[in-house]
């Protein structure tokens, strides 16, 4: 069942349910799905990768918005946030933990050949496709910087 498919079916659940923040952050992944497949050149069917890059910038834009509205005191809207980024949560891929991320970056770093700092670039472009959803690129690069510095 595609991510559209089952979006659709919380949204019934949720109207049903009277869940207001659940039908809300329902609906905008609804709608960014909507507007993702309505872009120039965009096809029908948008792939698994295409969704969860989506899930990712709806989940970073709720993310942004929670912090301004903690530092702002406006706790009541922060709370709606949050409970919006449980719900965009549900979608995304399960994020890695530290070890099994210095396993991967190991695993790169071999694959790709990397001797010295110099090499993140090819480092970095790789691990980012293979690890796409599952780790935070900030984390990604600081660990990949971390590596290639103790490899000298």
């Amino acid at each position: 069942m595609s991510l559209e498919n089952q979006i659709n079916d919380m949204i019934k659940e949720a109207m049903r349910s009277k869940d207001k923040d659940r039908l809300n952050a329902l609906r905008s992944i609804k709608s960014a799905i909507l507007l993702a497949k309505t872009e120039k050149g965009a096809s029908e069917i948008l792939s698994e990768e295409m969704e969860i890059k989506i899930l990712q910038k709806l989940h970073k834009q709720r993310k942004e918005s929670y912090d301004q509205f903690v530092q702002n005191n406006r706790v009541e809207l922060a709370e709606e946030e949050l409970a919006q980024m449980k719900v965009i949560e549900e979608f995304l891929p399960k994020p890695m933990s530290m070890e099994e991320l210095e396993v991967e970056v190991k695993k790169i770093l071999l694959e790709v050949g990397a001797t010295s700092p110099s090499d993140f670039g090819k480092v970095m472009g790789t691990a980012t496709k293979k690890l796409a959803g599952r780790v935070d690129s900030k984390i990604l690069s600081e660990k990949i910087k971390e590596m290639l510095q103790s490899i000298q």
